[in-house]
């Protein structure tokens, strides 16, 4: 949905392209004229040339990205091509000059119809003018288009670029009815408009030096790690919320009737591939599949993760297929070597699609982790659950699609897991009071800390008295960032008064990935035997690399506590607490 509105913003500032001034005078000419038979039919025309065009320039790109590496050296020329076009005018023009010339032609060729066929010529003018309006776009086109040949060719892709051509038939049809004062306005704008295309030139032309040095999965994912995943990761968080226990959503239909829910999107969008190479849903055509949304810090995804890996050991003879996708939450995440580590350390075997850009997440419609999809072996989803538990319903499920595959002899239904500990061990639904809490400013709730928020900055933090349950803060000096908090000086704490068996941490250490020692207590006293997987019974722990860290395991009466962890090293980098 945003990034529709935002493709139909782009297309709607098209119109200030210098290239598009020449067409405006045959479009404002049919402004005095009926509606339904002149400036509805040039619209129509325009908007189905203009998004023609931009849909077989995507098709075609893509079949050239998909080919090999190649593909991805064609795709930086492209980018190349469009930057410089948006630098220089000169170039811009050269690139239009045929469109126009043809474009040109046919009003010319149109102007001579018969008056009485106002509504073909019309219609004829609007095509014309979606071919003028393509390649003058073409600059700022050009970079949706390679977006769209990377990740190839779908359902998605086409309604984003039907919103670009909506945008684009919107300021004409106002250009269409306010007449010659646009064209007047158009003119006086054209110089603020080329310092911003000669901008985006620039920076779209460092982005191609990135891409092309590998920094773009290297050197930069690592710098990323402060910010720069943020402003994606905002839009995907305004519409998508990570489960827990209280608010998991399970959509389920009776067995009997499973319903088809849509096709297994494409997994082109994947930025690389772990354990497999990368997987088509034509490659995957005659096997029963679960694709499986997780990203490595999410507990309620860990939680659930022996039920999918059980699953993958018990059916795989029987033509069974287990996809995670690795969707991530936090900018650490993004790195491929830390996904690596985590699927190494959690013995993940098989495949794992790494979907940074969100592009598999959004084929799916995707709002949740966990997120469960179980395809038939014709390719069509036949059900889904989102959060933790019901795994025999799911077991069910692919046991049907297996049946209906063709699949005879199964083995027996019902969990072998064996004795789950640690993180991935069942949370205590029955005595939570604590939510998930985000340490960023962006996502926090109930911080205590004195003298408040300060972002984006160094400042000295106090926790008062009397926390009230849930509430928090930070003592010593610290940096509040959008997404983390980041300890300046050590030492430093955070104190949480929490309602839960369990308590868990994201943590990682600071930019030279030194190891950090922490202290927990609870009311002031070490945990004992209540003492999580990564601390001892004294509270000692240390952190090495970013992750979830299980910081209490009560034994005891759950009731509410005040948690304290004291870090002994600089540069620690807290996410967000989860509770079970």
């Amino acid at each position: 949905m945003i990034l529709g509105v935002l493709a139909f913003l782009g297309g709607m500032l098209t119109i200030f392209s210098p290239c598009i001034l020449p067409v405006l005078p045959f479009v404002f000419a049919r402004a005095q004229q009926p509606f339904l038979r002149s400036a509805l039919p040039l619209l129509a025309g325009m908007s189905l040339t203009f998004a023609g065009v931009a849909t077989l320039a995507a098709v075609g790109g893509s079949w050239a990205v998909h080919i090999n590496q190649f593909g991805r050296i064609a795709a930086l020329a492209m980018l190349t091509i469009f930057a410089i076009a948006l630098l220089s005018r000169h170039t811009a023009d050269w690139i239009a000059r045929p469109f126009i010339s043809f474009g040109n032609r046919l009003i010319e060729r149109t102007a001579a119809l018969d008056s009485t066929s106002e509504v073909a010529q019309s219609l004829v003018i609007g095509v014309a003018t979606g071919l003028l309006w393509a390649p003058c776009a073409g600059p700022i086109l050009g970079l949706v288009l390679t977006g769209a040949a990377i990740s190839g060719p779908n359902a998605h892709t086409t309604l984003l670029l039907f919103a670009y051509a909506a945008g684009a038939a919107a300021s004409l049809a106002l250009a269409l009815f306010a007449g010659g004062r646009i064209f007047v306005a158009l003119k006086r704008g054209l110089g603020a408009g080329e310092w911003i295309r000669r901008s985006l030139g620039a920076a779209v032309l460092v982005s191609v030096v990135a891409i092309a040095l590998g920094w773009d999965s290297g050197v930069l994912t690592r710098l990323s790690l402060a910010s720069t995943a943020r402003l994606e990761q905002t839009l995907i968080s305004s519409v998508t919320a990570r489960t827990s226990p209280a608010t998991s959503l399970k959509i389920m239909a009776p067995l009997a009737a499973l319903p088809i829910e849509g096709q297994l999107p494409s997994l082109a969008g994947a930025t690389s591939w772990l354990n497999s190479p990368p997987l088509t849903p034509e490659a995957l055509h005659g096997k029963v599949v679960v694709i499986d949304f997780w990203t490595y810090s999410c507990i309620n995804c860990l939680r659930s993760l022996p039920y999918v890996k059980q699953w993958r050991e018990k059916y795989k003879r029987d033509g069974l297929v287990v996809i995670g996708v690795h969707a991530p939450e936090f900018a650490f995440e993004k790195d491929p070597d830390n996904v690596r580590r985590a699927v190494r350390d959690l013995g993940i075997s098989y495949p794992v699609a790494l979907d940074n850009d969100y592009a598999i997440w959004r084929g799916f419609g995707n709002q949740y982790w966990p997120a469960h999809y179980f395809i038939d072996a014709m390719g069509n989803i036949r059900g889904h659950h989102f959060g933790e538990g019901d795994y025999e319903e799911s077991e069910q499920v692919i046991r049907q699609l297996l049946s209906e595959a063709g699949a005879k002899n199964l083995p027996p239904a019902g969990a072998s897991i064996s004795q789950v500990s640690g993180i991935q061990a069942p949370a205590d639904d029955t005595d939570i009071r604590s939510p998930e809490t985000y340490i960023g400013y962006a996502r926090a709730e109930h911080f205590s800390s004195i003298p408040g928020v300060v972002p984006d900055q160094p400042a000295a933090y106090t926790v008062p008295d009397g926390l009230a349950l849930n509430h928090w803060g930070l003592r010593g000096t610290w940096i509040i960032g959008k997404e983390k908090a980041m300890l300046v000086h050590a030492p430093g704490a955070i104190v949480f008064k929490f309602h839960a068996r369990d308590s868990h941490l994201v943590l990682g250490p600071g930019a030279n990935r030194e190891p950090v020692h922490f202290r927990v207590t609870l009311d002031g006293a070490a945990p004992g035997s209540n003492h999580g997987v990564d601390v001892d019974a004294d509270g000692i722990g240390v952190i090495r690399e970013q992750r979830l860290c299980q910081l209490i395991r009560q034994t005891n009466d759950v009731h509410d506590q005040v948690l304290t962890i004291e870090f002994l090293d600089d540069g620690v980098q807290a996410y967000a607490f989860t509770f079970g």
